[in-house]
């Protein structure tokens, strides 16, 4: 009987992983479809979501409250970061945007480091979640890790709302398309851009946040969520929510498992879903959809 509830408790672990996966992946795909711009940096943003919260859960003596907190701040560091360098690169070779992003990939390392040290955090779970759910005489599930899972899946209800059902998501969405066509209509797209760049920027520092209680926290933790996240958008589909949404659960269960039954080539396991996938269907799960957007 505990094997099966074992192996359970793991599948729902790569369920909650990969809720997580595509709060951090949602805001590269929508980038990368509606901008066209694949954004290196946004690995280290999610690194200092989570060490940006371990200075909030410090001040404030509560998570709930870093979580509140740093929504204006993601949203705040977003807008800078568009206004101030990614607005000047728009008409730009894309590498340009390339190595304007892994530049401040450095930028927010060395951040870290004179602010944070090199030493590797953690956060502590709020007392009210630190319990556990039994399952059997011996296996227990956390409590924080199904409100996290819950609050995700929240976030990404309200993201797909946003997204489709809201006049501001559905230009979102038409900036993909043609950048020009919205000006003549007499949207801005600039303004989407900052949008798109800020939304982005909060989703991953959000999921920072929230992975730091289950992670520990050390120097460069973004860099295995980037190239994550990265193989998520390409199975999902260029922009597509909904593929990012399949593909992030199913990485996040695959990676999972895969650690468990395959510790010694556990890495290989979603690398693998990704061969698999450019092979056969290229465009991704969803990338026929135009869901997300679908280019410049």
């Amino acid at each position: 009987m505990t094997d099966p509830i074992y192996l359970l408790i793991q599948l729902v672990n790569g369920l909650q992983y990969g809720l997580l996966l595509f709060l951090m992946a949602s805001g590269l795909s929508l980038m990368l479809g509606a901008m066209g711009i694949l954004n290196l940096a946004h690995g280290a943003i999610y690194m200092l979501g989570a060490y940006l919260g371990f200075s909030l859960v410090s001040l404030t003596g509560r998570l709930e409250w870093a979580l509140v907190l740093i929504i204006p701040v993601s949203l705040g560091l977003g807008l800078v970061i568009e206004r101030l360098l990614l607005r000047k690169t728009f008409e730009q070779h894309p590498l340009e945007q390339v190595l304007l992003t892994f530049g401040l990939v450095l930028v927010f390392e060395e951040i870290r480091s004179l602010v944070w040290g090199d030493d590797v955090l953690s956060i502590a779970v709020p007392t009210w979640l630190s319990g556990s759910l039994p399952l059997t005489d011996l296996l227990t599930y956390p409590h924080y890790r199904i409100a996290v899972g819950l609050l995700c899946l929240l976030m990404a209800a309200g993201l797909f709302v946003f997204i489709h059902r809201t006049r501001f998501g559905l230009q979102i969405l038409a900036l993909a398309e043609n950048r020009l066509r919205l000006a003549s209509l007499g949207i801005n797209p600039i303004r989407l851009s900052a949008a798109v760049v800020a939304m982005g920027c909060s989703l991953a520092m959000l999921a920072g946040l929230l992975a730091a209680p289950i992670y520990t926290l050390y120097p460069q933790m973004g860099q295995q969520v980037l190239v994550t996240s990265l193989v998520v958008v390409i199975l999902g589909g260029l922009g597509s929510l909904t593929g990012t949404l399949v593909a992030a659960l199913l990485i996040g269960v695959v990676d999972t498992i895969g650690r468990v039954a395959f510790p010694q080539a556990s890495g290989l396991a979603i690398y693998l879903c990704m061969a698999v996938m450019l092979a056969f269907r290229p465009q991704g799960l969803m990338g026929h959809q135009a869901d997300g957007g679908g280019g410049r």
